[in-house]
């Protein structure tokens, strides 16, 4: 027999999600490479499922030559007009055209801070926040921090950084731990928070 590991009950749909919960989901990141990649994927995802997402990250990871902000910043609209064709990504387009714009916002929030990591951990003061659900149906969609952040990404001029879009965005990159406190990622997630430094 083999043991029943414990999840998050949103992770236990399909291999796909249960692996991404386990390895990535509510990991403190400061990686900006990363941190792009989030921002990118959690804007694609807002009107749908986050598991329509992961299917298409393949895709994402292609068209979006490996999350490097540079090259993003550079799309030019006979790119965007190819990758709108091609069904491996959500052909939307203004979040695509809209990732073009936050791209080169990022950049400039990576001049003016040394990192986009430190300019988007300050607002939890440098730690990760610790949620403490007994069920995930528990979580907020948005935060007083999610609310900030989009304020702030929006003065700057991003879109698709709505406040809920943020939230999960918290979630996903590690500023706040979501996990179920039944979950097996829980105690590992805190961990990992207390051990956290930007620097």
């Amino acid at each position: 027999m083999t043991e029943q590991i414990t999840r998050c009950c949103w992770a236990n749909q399909t291999p796909l999600e249960a692996e991404y919960h386990d390895s990535e989901w509510g990991v403190p990141c400061k990686d900006d490479k990363v941190l792009f990649e989030f921002l990118i994927l959690e804007a694609a995802q807002a009107g749908l499922s986050w598991r329509t997402v992961l299917e298409k990250r393949q895709g994402y990871r292609h068209y979006y030559k490996d999350f490097d902000v540079q090259q993003v910043a550079n799309f030019t609209p006979e790119y965007l007009a190819q990758m709108l064709q091609d069904p491996a990504i959500v052909r939307n387009k203004l979040k695509v055209n809209g990732s073009v714009k936050n791209a080169k916002i990022f950049i400039q929030i990576q001049q003016e801070f040394g990192s986009f990591a430190k300019y988007l951990w300050q607002f939890v003061d440098n730690k990760p926040l610790q949620g403490k659900l007994t069920s995930y149906r528990d979580a907020p969609v948005e935060s007083d921090v999610s609310k900030a952040i989009s304020k702030d990404l929006k003065k700057r001029g991003m879109s698709f950084v709505g406040p809920t879009i943020m939230y999960a965005y918290m979630q996903a990159v590690g500023l706040v731990n979501d996990h179920e406190v039944s979950c097996h990622c829980y105690a590992n997630a805190v961990a990992l928070g207390e051990a956290f430094s930007i620097k």
